[in-house]
């Protein structure tokens, strides 16, 4: 495969309701078809009037920047200082939510297209039939990437060809059967159109040449490249992560487990909270025999508790000792649900005892 990385010259400033296609067309006549053509997000928000009026300079521009940032955020992922990393209303997660005062009046800000993904397909759809020229098209914007420095252009929108280029179920040259590549190729050629394209040289579209041999419809477009949540093991910052599981640990629902706990893991949790709980607080995992008979011999113990815990406080027991001994509970309720188990604080099998019972 031999690619070209082209750079369409000429096109000057673009405003609000401008031609597109046409300013790309007469910029360069010698497109082909089977072309990608990559064009920064920044002139098709342009041209679709998605700019916004805010002050030059002053605390009065910081409040309204961060109006239009809470506007276009669907999600804060991250925060820190003044660096926002957010999800915006299209699935993207990046700085600021695409928000850009870059190449553009002071007293405007621009912001990511409306739908990327349709202003390819519009963009595609103009060149080939007013034009005669059958390409694909992607619609880039520059992200940074978490564990790397830098930053890189990627795909926000794509029409023409497909987003991803699945190899799952093709085999290597060893004979082993490949079972999750998915090359992002649109990001691929996004990033390779921006080595030409650059920030400053006013060059904001490029062509890649000699990638495909013929466009496609159908596709899902850039959309396809966002990750569903489900599937997502990073959705959100460190310190926001840490905030949201203090927060669950604090409203812990109560209900012994529905299936058998892993007694292996009750033991961790145990562990876990050995060397933080008062001193000689103990935990202990009650075996299954003398479990059963506990269970059925205190009233209002679940039958269908699957294990039990027994603590007991230092004794002699005074009142701080049995707050203290309440914290150390839902200590070790706290480490048992990090492993997945819930419980439940049962009453104290008799009156004349502080023992504390949990089901599992």
């Amino acid at each position: 495969m031999k690619l070209e990385i082209l750079p369409v010259l000429g096109i000057g400033h673009v405003s609000e309701g401008d031609d597109l296609a046409a300013l790309i067309a007469t910029a360069a006549p010698w497109l082909r078809d089977g072309d990608v053509l990559v064009v920064t997000s920044k002139i098709v928000s342009k041209a679709e009037g998605r700019l916004v009026d805010v002050p030059a300079d002053g605390p009065e521009r910081q409040a309204a920047r961060d109006e239009v940032l809470a506007a276009e955020t669907a999600r804060v992922v991250a925060s820190r200082g003044t660096t926002r990393i957010v999800q915006t209303h299209h699935g993207f997660v990046m700085a600021t939510a695409g928000i850009d005062a870059s190449n553009v009046d002071k007293t405007r800000l621009v912001l990511l297209p409306k739908d990327p993904d349709a202003s390819a397909r519009a963009l595609r759809t103009a060149l080939r039939e007013r034009f005669d020229r059958d390409v694909a098209v992607i619609v880039s914007d520059t992200m940074g990437r978490p564990w790397r420095n830098g930053l890189t252009d990627v795909a926000l929108g794509v029409a023409g060809m497909d987003a991803i280029r699945d190899h799952r179920g093709e085999f290597d040259p060893y004979g082993n059967e490949l079972q999750v590549t998915q090359m992002a190729v649109v990001d691929e050629l996004a990033a390779a159109g921006e080595l030409i394209k650059g920030k400053i040289d006013q060059v904001p579209v490029a062509v890649v040449r000699g990638y495909l041999t013929a466009t496609s419809d159908g596709g899902a477009g850039a959309s396809a490249l966002v990750r569903d949540a489900a599937q997502d093991l990073f959705s959100l910052g460190t310190a926001e992560a840490r905030a949201a599981g203090l927060a669950a640990a604090a409203t812990l629902p109560d209900g012994p487990g529905p299936t058998p706990a892993d007694p292996a893991a009750i033991q961790r949790a145990i562990d876990a909270v050995a060397d933080v709980v008062a001193p000689g607080t103990v935990f202990t995992l009650v075996a299954d025999d003398v479990r059963a008979g506990l269970v059925a011999a205190v009233p209002g113990w679940p039958q269908e508790a699957t294990a039990l815990v027994l603590g007991s406080p230092p004794t002699p027991v005074d009142p701080s000792d049995l707050v203290r001994f309440g914290a150390d509970l839902h200590r070790l309720r706290i480490a048992l649900a990090v492993e997945g188990i819930p419980s439940v604080l049962l009453p104290p099998p008799s009156a004349s005892t502080a023992s504390a019972a949990l089901a599992l």
